[in-house]
């Protein structure tokens, strides 16, 4: 089963459920860790795995053989992302917002471009403890990141059908988290009882639910705020359950600032995340909440 781990706001707790939840999961069955938030992955600091192996992840850029390009502009007409351009009689290629899509090579009537790979990116493998790992890495600077998502979802095809996959999605609603939830059997939405954590969930919940994925929420952080009302009610119009409630508590913020694990420090945590995995398989053999 893949069950993916989103936010919409970034900052809610989504890697610290996700890595705790995997946590506890592992001691059950045989658990994946993919961590997608290739911008800023950081589940590394919790799991601490040893990698041991890496792969690059490239993009095939165009470039112009101007001796060949006459400037014809049937390449500018067809990239749909302005990635190249003709400025006068010749193209122009903006590698930085390039999607790789291969239109322009394949459409260019003198056969004046080329496709280079260039590298963007790596996808790490590795294991901590019972957990195998895997974490997207983009390169800095790099703007077009979906494809080191999409690698390292491609590493969930290679577990058995008795394996937990874990997908630690990037925050927000963008293409990254699309390619990061796609295919996922279950989403696990974590969000903060505050206005924008609320704001930010019903973004995430339409587009789970315009993905056709069935969704419930975790409520990070309870008791900070006197928001709290306003997530139940929300979830409560909408038909999503509340999976689990994570209060505030300045312990636990002190053991995530040292780069812990909650369910190995608290065990009132480690019981809460084995309702939150039994809440979660529920759902699962249930249908999910309403779409």
């Amino acid at each position: 089963m893949i069950i993916s781990i989103a936010s919409g706001k970034g900052g809610t707790g989504k890697t610290t459920i996700a890595t705790n939840l995997a946590q506890v999961i592992s001691t059950e069955m045989d658990t994946w860790f993919l961590d997608c938030d290739v911008e800023a992955p950081n589940a590394h600091l919790f799991l601490t795995p040893q990698i041991d192996k890496t792969q690059d992840v490239s993009l095939l850029i165009p470039e112009v053989d101007d001796s060949k390009c006459d400037g014809c502009g049937v390449c500018d007409e067809v990239c749909a992302f302005n990635a190249i351009v003709v400025l006068g009689d010749k193209a122009m290629v903006f590698p930085e917002i390039c999607h790789s899509c291969g239109g322009c090579s394949r459409c260019c009537p003198k056969k004046a471009i080329s496709e280079t790979p260039v590298r963007i990116g790596q996808v790490e493998a590795g294991r901590a403890g019972d957990i195998r790992f895997f974490r997207g890495v983009s390169d800095v600077g790099v703007a077009v990141v979906t494809p080191v998502v999409k690698a390292v979802k491609n590493k969930a095809r290679l577990a058995d059908e008795n394996t937990a996959v874990l997908i630690d999605a990037p925050p927000g609603t963008g293409c990254p988290v699309v390619a990061a939830v796609s295919g996922s059997d279950y989403c696990v939405l974590v969000t903060e009882p505050t206005p924008f954590g609320l704001n930010d969930l019903k973004l995430a919940v339409q587009l789970v639910r315009h993905m056709g994925i069935d969704c419930g929420v975790v409520i990070n952080r309870c008791g900070l705020t006197g928001s709290e009302s306003d997530v139940d009610a929300y979830c409560e119009s909408e038909g999503i359950p509340i999976l689990a409630r994570i209060p505030f508590d300045r312990r636990y913020a002190g053991c995530y600032a040292r780069g812990g694990i909650w369910v190995n420090e608290f065990p009132e945590l480690h019981n809460a995340f084995n309702a939150l995995w039994a809440s979660i398989t529920a759902e699962l053999a249930a249908g999910g909440s309403a779409q």
